[in-house]
């Protein structure tokens, strides 16, 4: 072999067992420890699960950059106007969205965007669960049957209204004190709550809530988060509503 044979092969050789390990290094994104939430009034609520509990219909990678960091994005941004803005500080994220008008004009949007995002996803992490799924049970089935046609055409209804949002926004329905149930789409962070209504269940549409696991496909999404909803608590927020305690 010449010398430019076996530096060649060499060369070729190394080559190879970087591909190999570039092929084999894991995903840093999905395992880098999310930036500390600065402190402040505001905090995420804990999960009653683990990050991989709602496998294989949400994955474990998802809800750990949704909540780690996407949620926890939302927090920090009220938490940082709230060391310059008592209105914000003193306040619950349910009473700022619920009366924007109360909020300073300069950082209006900002509450309006990140404590939507906070109360919509505090909702979120509720409403799913292990094991979870199914038909609903007890008054919200009644409720269901009785507003929104019957499980099934509710169910159809809902993914439409999750298809029709243009780019990203929720899927909601809400309740009313004497329990009457309706469905809408918001946009972005937007929350019925800024509407002066009261929130029974809501699913996630932008695309970071699922496109590690479904890409672009947002119907399948919408499809396979039934096996995830808990009608337990959702029950327990029907309650709450008819009761006027329901916050968020």
């Amino acid at each position: 072999m010449t010398a430019v044979s076996a530096v060649s092969r060499r060369r070729m050789i190394g080559l190879g067992a970087a591909a190999l390990a570039v092929g084999a290094a894991p995903r840093v994104w999905a395992q880098a420890t999310a930036p500390a939430a600065p402190s402040g009034p505001f905090s995420l609520p804990k999960r009653a699960y683990e990050a991989n509990a709602l496998e294989p219909h949400i994955d474990a990678a998802t809800m750990d950059i949704h909540y780690n960091r996407h949620h926890a994005a939302y927090v920090a941004a009220l938490n940082n106007a709230a060391k310059d803005n008592g209105v914000i500080a003193k306040a619950s994220v349910g009473e700022l969205i619920a009366d924007l008008g109360q909020v300073p004009e300069s950082i209006r949007t900002l509450v309006r965007n990140n404590g939507g995002g906070h109360a919509n996803h505090s909702m979120f992490w509720e409403i799913m669960g292990p094991g979870a799924g199914g038909a609903p049970t007890g008054e919200v089935a009644e409720a269901i049957t009785r507003d929104l046609g019957g499980f099934d055409r509710f169910k159809a209804d809902f993914e439409a209204a999750g298809l029709r949002v243009f780019g990203s926004g929720w899927v909601f329905v809400t309740v009313d004190k004497a329990g009457k149930l309706a469905l809408l789409g918001k946009p972005n962070q937007d929350s019925p709550i800024m509407d002066k209504q009261m929130v029974l269940l809501g699913n996630d549409v932008w695309e970071h809530a699922y496109y590690l696991k479904y890409q672009n496909r947002r119907a399948d999404y919408l499809k396979g988060w039934w096996n995830v909803v808990d009608w337990k608590k959702v029950n327990e927020r029907y309650a709450a509503a008819k009761a006027g305690k329901l916050a968020l």
